[in-house]
């Protein structure tokens, strides 16, 4: 893929005879087939132009991109099936040192310290029901590269998750390293903070809890309307608030409807989405004996009960008895810079807004409190560097992640192989920990660099 993407430029569709015989670089399927094409359209004599191209005609700038773009295609409905060939021969799953290359742990709650350096296999469908808000974008890539749904197990996950089920589950005895309540993921780019959130996710609603899970915080303080709020002085997003709710409902409905709300405070009126203000309206009552699946249907259906309805949520959420309830926020970083917004100052001049201004950031954000919240920063959304010391949250929550370690690593080199990204007659221990060397165990560089051995 990686010798794709280099092609798409103009100068290698130009030449792509002469670019495309390094075939061998590609990965373990190639574009032999293509390079003999392209050499025998390269001997033929250039012809006159004669107007109008004839259907089907791919001569021209465009005519090998087409071709290559459907070489890519067919290549990779060949490694397709030959993948599948391979799901019949249970000898080629094995990873370094002839250690088995997958799991036969079934789920992530029975995942023990033997099973790291591993790979889990996931359901597609299974995966889209228990994320039904989205896939990392990350864990998406790693599977279209990969053709299969399937991740490694790393020490750095199981950590996070014997962590959260110490507090539901503390040990009897008593011992044990501390458990925090409130963790930041931090760490440099590629290692793998927004999957290993996603997988916390994943296993927190396989064990039965109520998790608020949002994979795009970034989009809190993007797009859509916004409005001061002159009750609060915050700002209104009707928008985001109402995807917030229906977001949350698409996973945990079932439990909403047997949790009954706490706090029966009418709720605060703000302005509608493209709509304004209702008229001598500025509060919503919240029936006697209302669930909290009813509650999220008000901001759903009334726009302008969508942003008091999230900031309701977030509290009743905090009185939840019945199950665990984790907060999981990924892009969380973007919580702490300036939102895409700006407040009109004069006739020339506007300020930007911070996001801890924006109304439902500012009932989600902070983590000073007694409730189990994970946030995992994410460098795509480019927020630069931030503080040490966070405000809203505990001075000891931050933790980094690291990327690959040598061992990981080496397990990944093989499912790589045995997922035929990899030439195997390339492959050797030498060649594969120069990648890792070169990539400083960036998971992604070495994704792409690993087909190009020769």
């Amino acid at each position: 893929m990686v010798l794709w993407r280099i092609l798409r430029t103009p100068a290698a569709r130009s030449q792509a005879g002469a670019f495309l015989p390094w075939d061998h670089r590609c990965s373990f399927y190639t574009l032999r087939c293509y390079s003999a094409k392209a050499g025998a359209k390269s001997s033929q004599k250039p012809q006159k132009k004669s107007g109008a191209k004839k259907p089907g005609d791919e001569s021209g700038p465009g005519g090998a991109a087409a071709e290559l773009d459907r070489g890519v295609i067919d290549e990779r409905a060949l490694r397709s099936r030959l993948l599948a060939e391979d799901e019949k021969k249970p000898s080629l799953d094995l990873g370094p040192n002839g250690r088995p290359l997958f799991t036969s742990t079934p789920t992530l709650s029975r995942l023990t310290r033997k099973d790291a350096c591993s790979y889990f296999k996931f359901s597609k469908e299974a995966l889209n029901a228990v994320l039904p808000e989205g896939l990392p974008k990350g864990m998406v890539t790693e599977f279209e590269e990969s053709m299969r749904e399937s991740l490694i197990v790393r020490e750095s996950f199981l950590d996070l998750r014997d962590n959260f089920r110490r507090i539901v589950d503390p040990p009897l005895d008593g011992k044990g390293v501390k458990a925090r309540k409130q963790i930041v993921l931090d760490g440099p780019l590629s290692c793998g903070k927004s999957i290993a959130l996603a997988m916390l996710v994943h296993w927190a609603r396989d064990e039965g809890w109520l998790v608020f899970y949002a994979p795009r915080g970034w989009e809190w303080t993007h797009g859509g309307y916004f409005y001061k709020n002159p009750h609060t002085g915050l700002w209104d997003t009707p928008l985001q608030a109402e995807k917030i709710l229906k977001d949350f409902l698409k996973y945990n409905e079932s439990q909403l409807k047997q949790l009954h709300c706490h706090l029966f405070d009418p709720i605060p009126l703000g302005e509608g989405a493209g709509v304004g203000l209702l008229k001598g309206i500025d509060s919503m009552p919240v029936p006697e004996g209302s669930s909290l699946f009813d509650l999220a249907q008000i901001g759903i259906q009334h726009s302008h009960a969508a942003v008091g309805v999230v900031v309701r949520l977030r509290k009743e959420l905090s009185l939840v008895k019945d199950v665990p309830v984790l907060f999981a926020i990924d892009q969380y970083n973007s919580w702490f810079t300036f939102s895409e917004y700006e407040e009109p100052m004069t006739l020339h001049s506007t300020r930007p807004v911070h996001a801890k201004e924006v109304a439902t950031v500012n009932a989600f954000r902070s983590m000073m409190d007694n409730d189990m919240m994970v946030g995992a920063f994410s460098h795509s959304t480019a927020v630069g560097k931030l503080r040490q010391d966070l405000p809203d949250v505990p001075v000891d929550a931050r933790i980094n992640l690291p990327r690959y370690n040598l061992d990981e690593a080496a397990t990944v080199c093989h499912y790589y192989l045995r997922q035929r990204l990899i030439n195997p007659e390339a492959f050797s221990d030498d060649k594969w920990k120069k990648v890792y060397y070169v990539c400083n165990g960036n998971g992604t560089e070495m994704r792409s660099l690993l087909p190009l051995m020769q």
